[in-house]
């Protein structure tokens, strides 16, 4: 299930705008855990998955229907694994 929710947020990368600066303040950080209701609106930025075959923290900053802003922390698994 971990992996579904790491599949779900990662896919909203493609939504994300690069780059984006913004002189707004920064909202405090959530934790996400399971069975969190998410309102996601647009994405804003997510965090670079580093190199490494382990969990990592990750987050994401986004944009619910209202235009608030929030910033997401969740776990994701690194992008260092490989199947040889």
């Amino acid at each position: 299930m971990k992996n579904l929710i790491a599949l779900v947020l990662a896919g909203f990368a493609t939504l994300a705008i690069a780059g984006e600066t913004s002189s707004v303040q920064q909202p405090a950080v959530e934790q996400y855990n399971y069975g969190t209701k998410l309102d996601i609106a647009r994405v804003i930025s997510l965090s670079t998955i580093p190199d490494v075959c382990e969990v990592v923290p990750a987050t994401m900053t986004y944009e619910d229907s209202q235009g608030q802003r929030h910033t997401l922390e969740y776990q994701a698994m690194g992008d260092g694994c490989s199947t040889h």
